[in-house]
Formats: C-alpha cells, sequence, structure tokens
C-alpha cells in the first residue's frame, strides 16, 4: 500500500465556482505558470504517485460556492486516477483545506474526531482540533488561547484487508510578522508567533499520546513547515515543531527517516522536500518540511519512504516528463510511504 503527502501550491486557484477545472491560459496562483500547465503537470505527478491515498495540504477551498471533495473528485475523474473519492474534516478561512483523497477500493477513510468539544473558551490538554487549547505560552502564569488556522484532518482507516488505523494530516504555520515596522518588531511577532506553532505541536502530540496509550497504529503526515536547523528560533527555544510531534527517543516516539537524518546531522546535506524562489537573494531555499511519521507498526510491515525530489530522486531526475512536472506542479514534491498492507 502507498500512502502519500503533498502540498499543492494555490491548487484552489485551479477550480472555478462549479467545482470544475479551469484548464485554460489565465494565470495560477504560482508565478509565471498557467492554469492549464499547473493541472497538467499535477495530472502527471498524481499518475506517477499512483497512491492509495494521497493526503493532499493546501487542498481546493470550501466555502459557500465551491466545495473541496467535489473539486478534488473532479480532478481525479479528469486524470482517472484511482484515488478517486475525498474526504475532508473542519474547513478553514486560509483557502488551504486539508483533504484526502483515497482509493475506494483499497480501503475506507472517514472523518473521525476525537477529543472534547471546547469551543472558543478553550480546555486544556488535547480537546477537539476545532477549538481552542488553553496553555501558558509565555510562562506568565496565565493561559493564552491558541487555535488551528488549519484544524488537522482525523481519519480513521480501514484496508480491504482488514488493517486498522489511525491518520492524522497536519499543516503547521507560524504566521509571518505583518503589521511589524521595525527589526525589533519583526523579532517579538516571529517570537509570539513560533510560540503559537510550537504549542499546536503540543497539542497535535497530546493526541498522539492518547492513540499511543490505546496501542493504535497511527500515522501523521503533512507540512509542519518547520524541521531541524530551519530558522534562527529553533535555537531559542531549544525544540521543532517536528521534534514534539516524533517526541523523544524511547517507546513513546514516532519515525520518520528522514526527520531522524536530519536531526542527526548538523552539517552536511540532509534531505528535502519542498524548493522556494527567494526573490531577495535571487536564489533558491530548499528545506524538509514534509513527513510521514509513523508509530512501529508499519515499520514492521516492511515500510520504505521516498521524497519525489526532482533533482534529487535518481528516479524522477532520469524522467524529463516527470521531473519537469514536479516542478511546474507545487512548490513541494510529494512524500510516500509504502508498507504491506
Amino acid at each position: 500500500m502507498r500512502i502519500a503527502t503533498y502540498n499543492v501550491e494555490w491548487f484552489s486557484s485551479l477550480f472555478n465556482s462549479n467545482n470544475k477545472l479551469f484548464n485554460d491560459n489565465g494565470w495560477s496562483g504560482r508565478y509565471n505558470v498557467t492554469r492549464a500547465d499547473q493541472t497538467a503537470a499535477l495530472g502527471v505527478v498524481f499518475q506517477a504517485l499512483d497512491a492509495d491515498a494521497v493526503m493532499i495540504i493546501e487542498a481546493p477551498d470550501q466555502n459557500r460556492k465551491q466545495s473541496t471533495v467535489k473539486s478534488l473528485e473532479a480532478f481525479a475523474a479528469h486524470f482517472g486516477l484511482r484515488a478517486r473519492d475525498a474526504v475532508m474534516g473542519y474547513s478553514n478561512e486560509t483557502q488551504q483545506e486539508i483533504a484526502l483523497l483515497f482509493d475506494p477500493e483499497t480501503l475506507v477513510a472517514y472523518h473521525d474526531p476525537q477529543g472534547a468539544f471546547s469551543g472558543m473558551e478553550g480546555a486544556t490538554g488535547a480537546p477537539r482540533f476545532d477549538g481552542a487549547l488553553r496553555i501558558d505560552l509565555d510562562i506568565d502564569a496565565t493561559e493564552d488561547l491558541v487555535v488551528f488556522s488549519k484544524p488537522p484532518l482525523e481519519l480513521s482507516v480501514t484496508t480491504k484487508t482488514g488493517f486498522a488505523f489511525r491518520m492524522i494530516g497536519a499543516h503547521l504555520k507560524s504566521k509571518a510578522p505583518h503589521g511589524a515596522k521595525t527589526p525589533a518588531e519583526v523579532m517579538s511577532f516571529g517570537i509570539a508567533n513560533r510560540r503559537k506553532q510550537l504549542a499546536q505541536a503540543i497539542w497535535l502530540r497530546a493526541r498522539i499520546d492518547e492513540h499511543l496509550a490505546a496501542g493504535t497504529p497511527l500515522i501523521v503526515l503533512g507540512d509542519l513547515n518547520d524541521g531541524p536547523g530551519l530558522d534562527e528560533f529553533e535555537s531559542l527555544f531549544g525544540r521543532s515543531s517536528v521534534e514534539i510531534v516524533m517526541g523523544h527517543d524511547g517507546p513513546g516516539a514516532l519515525f520518520d527517516p528522514h526527520a531522524k537524518q536530519a536531526l542527526s546531522r548538523k552539517l552536511g546535506a540532509a534531505p528535502t522536500s519542498s524548493r522556494f524562489w527567494i526573490r531577495t537573494e535571487k536564489r533558491f531555499l530548499q528545506a524538509l518540511l514534509d513527513y510521514i511519521i509513523v508509530t512501529d507498526d508499519f515499520r514492521a510491515k516492511g515500510a520504505k519512504w521516498r521524497i519525489w525530489h526532482p533533482l534529487d530522486d535518481p528516479t524522477c531526475w532520469e524522467n524529463p516528463l516527470l521531473r519537469d512536472a514536479l516542478v511546474t506542479a507545487s512548490d513541494h514534491f510529494p512524500v510516500t510511504i509504502d508498507f504491506d498492507a
């Protein structure tokens, strides 16, 4: 079985209000890429992945005029994908939903949120992800309220062979320092926003601990937008979101080989899953942002991970059609895990 996570930049801009692909020469949300070109590139990538399920980060918008599920199912039908059924959880206001495309012939997946509903009054521990978490962010003996701008998608999944597991799709993000006018304000806003992101990771980890206590096989996947050595805030806070979600080494730790490799290397090359153009510096920045983090149940089933990086993965590099499609389709590249189901 193959499970993928894929952050598709501005997927929403490829669909009209009737959930149909524009597939024309209008500009997409990606710089200097038409909607037709991005659509075609995504078709090549999804067909090459041939996954049983794809956790899509930045899925098409859910609003009064547009449906995430209908848009994704229309996309799957257009390209004849076997992962053709879609499911999502709580919508958000960012035009970047979290949703799963899956093959109904190989597995069944449905939204199954956990935790008590807290509302905006909040609760401690691990409340439902569409509520608020009460946590002291700045050690001032006063509880702060933290919310997810993109509530994680919690799924109950069962394969046709009867293997049941949980899946959590996540997109953790630290807001840009909007409104900051001085370097000091940029730093202050950045620290406050990173605190909120780490609090979201703590919240997610609390849910993970509940599943571990129940002995439930679990996959946490998506864009954690954070990782070892990514920015100056890591040294300030000591741990990245990735480290919090994975847990300390020992019985409660989850595993992702790319994260493990990056965490073990302070110098030297590390895996990357994204490629961004830094306009002010006129260069590309590559970073490891996308993860598939699992319990040992999947390693026992022969799990193998792969980052579909067009420049680093030899198979992708040697296939010019796929290589170019990966560059055109998004600023992130898919990550997959294969295991015996």
